[in-house]
């Protein structure tokens, strides 16, 4: 197959699996709103059709952080307009079908087009990037020491939902740990492979893998399995093959394992397991989420943003809860499960038909990191980024930005010393387009 065919054949396969995975979780889950009926399937795949054209951005667009949020945002919002098409809520489901597809549009333009590095006033010295590394790890280290003091469970996966209300620790130590797993140790981490410290890089790894039973969260948990897959991607794919391949193989393996159970060849406790956490947790509750969000605040009020803590404190709000425990005493299922950006602030703060300009702005945002990693080697931005994906896709905007420290990532690819030639005469041609001759 040419090499120019590869990257559109694979965000094709995508979008067909990332349906058929739907499909699959609803017949083990229709107990979370989660349906399939034949007779609409019609019209959700010209719905899903339609939509799917917006992924020739993907094809013509160069690698960046963009590049990597706005994939498996598409991939989220490709989701909801499918479950969408089969839910038993009652709101208005053109207006947010209509809603979902405008806000991809709006995140993305920004997100993969705008990409020019910003002006470098200042940067790292080799010496002093050394010494912020071993900072980091002992920052990391002593984070999480104190944290176990505070909590500390080895609990199953499948069980942490039953020990989140038991977390004692104080307020200002959650955002600590949460800066030091989501940005400073992934960046620390992606340091030590780009200069080939592997000791160092094994430390951060096993630094990060402790806040598991500290956090209790999922995320912890396989950080550091993440990490290392990200890292192994990018030795053998091309980087856009690498966010699409990253997506389209633990999805895949989900569906082939949940086969095999269909036909009684494996146990229930040897796939589902697996299926569970990444087709139906990592995959399928954030598309889920805006489901819920859209059903909720159809008939409540919307938050106008007062559910971010400092403007809390100066405006009046309907909610004296955050938005995921509410969503959750509401609907009495799921756990306490968070919602990106287009949940969040969007449906729940201006409503469906203001939500793509609150995407405009987050992609704006990450327009900025695009912008503050120009000049990084992309394999280094695919690696120290890869934690904040997956946040992005389940947690708050501002509270990425804020509290996991997205802004602070940021800063540190401002100022890092790993330096990439920009020659336009041997820019990389877009996926999908033979080179020039």
């Amino acid at each position: 197959m040419p090499e120019s065919y590869r990257l559109p054949l694979l965000v094709f396969i995508h979008v067909v699996v990332t349906c058929v995975s739907l499909g699959c979780v609803a017949q083990l889950y229709p107990e979370y709103h989660i349906f399939f009926r034949p007779s609409d399937l019609p019209s959700t795949i010209a719905v899903v059709a339609l939509f799917s054209t917006v992924a020739i951005l993907f094809v013509y667009a160069e690698f960046s952080f963009g590049y990597f949020v706005g994939f498996y945002l598409f991939t989220m919002i490709l989701g909801y307009l499918w479950l969408n098409q089969f839910s038993d809520f009652i709101y208005n489901h053109s207006l947010t079908r209509l809603s979902a597809a405008a806000s991809a549009i709006a995140f993305l333009l920004p997100a993969l087009l705008i990409r020019s590095p910003l002006p470098q006033f200042w940067t790292l010295s080799p010496r002093a990037l050394d010494r912020l590394i071993d900072v980091i790890l002992v920052f990391g280290a002593a984070v999480v020491s104190i944290g176990a003091f505070y909590d500390f469970q080895l609990v199953s996966i499948e069980r942490i939902y039953d020990y989140r209300e038991s977390l004692r620790a104080p307020r200002g130590l959650n955002y600590l740990m949460a800066m030091a797993s989501g940005a400073l140790l992934p960046f620390a981490f992606a340091c030590c492979i780009e200069l080939k410290k592997k000791w160092r890089a094994l430390t951060a790894l096993l630094i990060l893998l402790a806040f598991y039973p500290v956090t209790v969260s999922k995320i912890s948990l396989l950080t550091s399995a993440w990490l290392i897959v990200m890292t192994v991607l990018s030795r053998i794919f091309e980087l856009r093959i690498a966010v699409v391949v990253s997506l389209l193989v633990p999805v895949t393996l989900g569906i082939f394992l949940f086969t095999l159970f269909q036909f009684n060849w494996i146990p229930y406790s040897t796939g589902i397991p697996y299926f569970g956490l990444v087709n139906f947790r990592m995959v399928a509750i954030p598309s889920l989420a805006m489901d819920y969000y859209n059903e909720f605040f159809s008939k409540n009020p919307l938050t106008y943003y007062c559910q971010i803590g400092v403007l809390k404190s100066v405006m009046s709000c309907p909610y004296n809860e955050q938005l995921s425990a509410i969503i959750y005493k509401a609907f009495g299922i799921g756990g306490y499960f968070n919602a990106s950006l287009f949940a969040t602030e969007g449906i729940a703060s201006i409503g469906p038909v203001l939500a793509p300009v609150s995407a405009f702005v987050c992609g704006l945002v990450v327009a900025l990191g695009n912008r503050a990693s120009a000049n990084l080697p992309p394999r280094f931005v695919l690696i120290s980024g890869a934690v904040l994906v997956q946040l992005i896709v389940n947690v708050p905007f501002t509270t990425v930005l804020l509290t996991h420290g997205a802004v602070l990532l940021f800063l540190l690819w401002y100022i890092a010393p790993f330096r990439v030639e920009r020659r336009p005469a041997q820019r990389q041609p877009a996926a999908g387009l033979p080179a020039s001759p």
